[in-house]
């Protein structure tokens, strides 16, 4: 009778499996936004940046800066590194 409990347990058990849905947790690179030809910027002073006529509501990401998680593929984002150089240039 034990056993038969035990398996009838585990079954129920097993039954609980969640399964994870087919969204890709990120989604897909794009160049909507023209950061492809803007690559060779890595490395370099943000202070260049300055400087640069830049598209409307494109941000510049400082490494403490808060920003929203919105995905716009439009949107041009340069990451600046800790060491003041721009370390990422992506539609996002």
């Amino acid at each position: 009778m034990k056993k038969l409990l035990i398996v009838c347990a585990l079954g129920g058990l097993g039954a609980c499996s969640w399964s994870q849905p087919d969204v890709p947790a990120t989604p897909p690179a794009t160049d909507a936004c023209g950061a492809a030809r803007l690559q060779g910027l890595i490395g370099q002073s943000d202070a260049l940046l300055r400087d640069m006529k830049l598209p409307e509501g494109t941000r510049v990401i400082g490494p403490r800066d808060a920003v929203t998680a919105d995905y716009r593929e439009t949107r041009m984002n340069f990451e600046i590194g800790a060491d003041g150089r721009i370390a990422k240039v992506a539609c996002y």
